[in-house]
């Protein structure tokens, strides 16, 4: 299958290559795309030195699907023309989330709504998918009534320029305002700011997290409540969540339901201080989830840590596992 990265010289573009070789998805052929500026530079894929080209080129090569990582701008523009060419396009920014006419996936939740016909399907947010994964069970187990959520963002959510801001500062290296990527410094900080701050007060990542989950689960009667917050990590997400059900709950039922999940991998013994953490997160495909306890001032509710690899499953695994499952079923292929 000839495929096309868009992005490839990014954070996530640089996670999508090593998954693509970890997964053995059946390349036969790569294109490394990325902006004007960094067309003509080499990359290495299954040791092999390829060039990277524009979007122009890639499309008149015609590649079978076309995984973007390169910003919504750039998806907006240039989406539509893949598509135009008859190429699936699997896009990771946030561009077609919330476009009614575009699938959002998770594909342990809903990849079997994919037809031939979707030609733009949405990879939803980091934080949103690790979260979604965990509830989609409880969600049809329990029926969630209301979730309220606090993020622990990496860094590596912001990108190439966040972490060298955070190498600059550990290093005590003055900054000027043009090289950070955030109002504040972020090592030893953590910033109760992800992505702007809208008109209600909450910021476009926090909205994400709503209008995203009720999307994913097919139920825009959960009520959510999210703040996000980028902490000085750079292995993953966690998030501290709160569930209120419909229904009563026995949390062995819980343990059993997520421990049966596809891509979900329960830690969780207190006692012995095993418990989901960034540090162990990082470099896995998982969804790691932990402190399931009954929330002790309702009899409905309970508490979870859910933590990611945010560049992994939060962003390339998700997106290459949507292709794996289209190449499965016929949807793209020869």
């Amino acid at each position: 299958m000839k495929i096309a990265i868009v992005g490839a010289t990014g954070l996530v573009g640089t996670v999508m290559l090593k998954v693509l070789q970890e997964r053995n998805f059946p390349v036969t052929e790569l294109l490394p795309v990325a902006s004007e500026k960094s067309i003509g530079k080499t990359l290495i894929f299954k040791g092999e030195e390829l060039k990277v080209i524009g979007m122009k080129e890639a499309i008149r090569q015609k590649p079978q699907v076309a995984i973007f990582s390169a910003g919504g701008s750039t998806s907006l523009e240039w989406a539509p023309k893949f598509a135009e060419a008859g190429i699936t396009v699997i896009d990771n920014s946030s561009a077609w989330r919330m476009d009614s006419s575009k699938k959002l996936i998770v594909p342990e939740i809903n990849a079997d709504i994919l037809t031939k016909e979707d030609k733009i399907i949405a990879n939803p947010n980091c934080s949103t998918i690790q979260m979604v994964a965990a509830l989609a069970p409880l969600h049809r187990q329990y029926g969630i009534k209301r979730l309220i959520i606090s993020t622990y963002q990496s860094i590596t959510g912001t990108g190439a320029k966040a972490v060298k801001q955070y190498e600059a500062e550990k290093m005590g290296q003055p900054l000027s305002p043009s090289e950070m990527a955030y109002p504040h410094t972020i090592f030893a900080n953590c910033l109760p700011h992800c992505d702007v701050f809208m008109d209600n007060g909450y910021t476009k990542e926090e909205m994400k997290l709503v209008n995203e989950t009720q999307k994913i689960l097919e139920d825009p009667k959960i009520r959510i409540s999210a703040t996000a917050v980028r902490v000085p990590v750079l292995g993953g997400h966690s998030e501290a969540v709160n569930v209120e059900f419909e229904n009563t709950f026995d949390i062995k039922d819980v343990h059993d339901l997520l421990e049966k999940t596809p891509g979900v991998t329960v830690t969780d013994n207190p006692q012995n201080n095993e418990y989901p953490m960034p540090l162990t997160a990082h470099g896995k495909n998982d969804i790691f989830v932990g402190r399931i306890r009954r929330d002790i001032s309702s009899d409905k509710a309970l508490n979870m840590w859910i933590v990611s690899d945010n560049l992994r499953k939060g962003a390339a695994t998700n997106a290459i596992q949507i292709a794996e499952y289209l190449n499965t079923k016929g949807i793209i292929g020869k």
